[in-house]
C-alpha cells in the first residue's frame, strides 16, 4: 500500500531539481551567504508578484511580525487585536514587542476572524488588528481597514499562509500597512530553512523595517537605531527565486485538488467541507475538513497509510503561555469547536486525482 504524506516536498525538489541545484551551486560560488545579491532579487520579484510597492526580506515569519510592530511604535501597554486558532507565532511576535494579545473569535465557515466582533475588543489601549489569512483563504479586508481607519489603528496582515491568494482581484499582503510571510519549507512558498518577509505600501514604513531586520544600521558599521539580527541567508533566497517562478502554478494545482476533494467529500453528514466566495481566489495551504466524529476519521485514514494533522488542536487563549491573560475554555467557543472537530488533509499540487479518490473514500467509511 502507498503510503500518501500530508506533505510531498521531495516530489516539489525533484520537479526543480536541475534549476534548483544551479542556483544552489551559483550562490555558493559568489560566496555572499547573508543578505547577497540574490536577497535583493528575490525582494524585487517577490514586490512584483505581490502587485506591492516594496518588500523587506527576514529571517522568519514571526520576526516580520515583531519588526512591523517595533517600527510602529507598538510595545508596553499597547493592545493587539488577532484570533485564537493561528500558530503561535501571531501572538508570540505580539509578547515579543512587549505589547498584549487581545483574541477575537472567528467565523465557523471561514474559520477566520469575525468582524463584527473586533469593535467590541476595542480600548484605548488597542493599536493595531493582525488579521490572519488562515489555510490559504483571505479575512474580509475590505471590513478591517473600514474599522481600522475609524479607530485609527494599524493593519498587520499574517500571509503566512495565503501566499498569492487574492480578494477582489488583489493579493492578500497588499490590503494593510504591512503584509508578513513565512517562507517556512512547508508553505505555498517555502525555503528550505527559515525564511521571512514583510510587503509595504509605505517606502517610509519598509525603509525603517529594513534597518530594524539588520541592527539597525544604513551601513556597515553606521546604526541609527538599535535593532535586531533578522536577515535572510542569500542560500534560501536562491531557493524562493526558483520557486517563487512556479507559486501562481502550483497554487492553480492546489485549487484543482480542493475542487476533487469538494466533489467527492459533498453531502456526508455532519461533515465540514470548505468552500470560497467567488470574490475570493484561495491558494488552499491546507484543506481542512470538520467533523464531531473526528477521531474515527484519524484512525481510518491511518490504517489506510493517509497521513493527516490537526491546525490548530489547542487554541491560544488556553496555552499555557497566555494563561496570565485571564482568557478560559468558554472565551472563544468557535474557535475552540474548530479545534476540537478539525482535521487537515494531504494537500499539495503534486497529488493525483487517483490520490484524491483513494482520500475521500477513506473519509466516508469512516463516516
Amino acid at each position: 500500500m502507498t503510503k500518501i504524506p500530508l506533505l510531498d516536498l521531495r516530489a516539489q525538489y525533484e520537479s526543480v531539481r536541475s534549476e534548483m541545484d544551479a542556483a544552489i551551486a551559483s550562490t555558493m560560488e559568489q560566496m555572499a551567504f547573508v543578505m547577497g545579491p540574490a536577497v535583493r532579487e528575490l525582494e524585487a520579484a517577490f514586490a512584483a508578484f505581490l502587485e506591492c510597492p516594496k518588500v523587506v526580506a527576514c529571517a522568519n515569519g514571526t520576526d516580520a511580525i515583531h519588526i512591523v510592530l517595533h517600527a510602529l511604535g507598538i510595545g508596553a501597554g499597547d493592545e493587539v487585536i488577532t484570533v485564537p486558532n493561528t500558530f503561535i507565532a501571531t501572538a508570540e511576535a505580539i509578547t515579543m514587542a512587549h505589547a498584549t494579545p487581545v483574541f477575537v473569535d472567528v467565523h465557523a465557515s471561514s474559520a477566520l476572524i469575525d468582524v463584527a466582533r473586533i469593535e467590541a475588543a476595542i480600548t484605548p489601549r488597542t493599536k493595531a488588528i493582525i488579521p490572519v489569512h488562515l489555510w490559504g483563504h483571505v479575512a474580509d479586508m475590505d471590513a478591517i481597514m473600514a474599522i481600522a481607519t475609524k479607530h485609527r489603528l494599524a493593519v498587520i496582515e499574517d500571509t503566512a499562509q495565503a501566499h498569492g491568494a487574492r480578494l477582489r482581484g488583489r493579493r492578500a499582503g497588499s490590503f494593510g500597512d504591512a503584509g508578513t510571510f513565512s517562507f517556512y519549507p512547508g508553505k505555498n512558498l517555502g525555503a528550505y530553512g527559515d525564511g521571512g518577509a514583510m510587503s509595504f505600501r509605505d517606502p517610509e514604513l519598509a525603509a525603517r523595517c529594513a534597518k530594524l531586520r539588520d541592527h539597525g544600521r544604513t551601513d556597515k558599521y553606521l546604526h541609527e537605531v538599535p535593532g535586531f539580527n533578522s536577515r535572510l541567508d542569500t542560500l534560501q533566497a536562491a531557493v524562493l527565486l526558483v520557486k517563487l517562478k512556479r507559486l501562481d502554478a502550483w497554487n492553480a494545482g492546489r485549487r484543482r485538488v480542493a475542487g476533487w476533494y469538494q466533489e467527492r467529500l459533498a453531502s456526508i453528514p455532519g461533515l465540514t467541507i470548505p468552500s470560497s466566495t467567488n470574490e475570493v481566489e484561495p491558494v488552499w495551504h491546507q484543506f481542512v475538513i470538520c467533523h464531531s466524529h473526528r477521531d474515527a476519521v484519524k484512525a481510518r485514514l491511518t490504517e489506510e497509510g493517509i497521513a493527516w494533522g490537526i491546525h490548530y488542536p489547542v487554541p491560544l487563549h488556553v496555552q499555557p503561555a497566555y494563561r496570565s491573560l485571564g482568557y478560559k475554555e468558554g472565551s472563544f467557543p468557535v474557535a475552540e469547536q474548530l479545534s476540537a472537530t478539525c482535521l487537515s488533509l494531504p494537500m499539495y499540487p503534486e497529488l493525483t486525482e487517483s490520490d484524491v479518490d483513494r482520500i475521500g473514500s477513506t473519509v466516508r467509511r469512516a463516516l
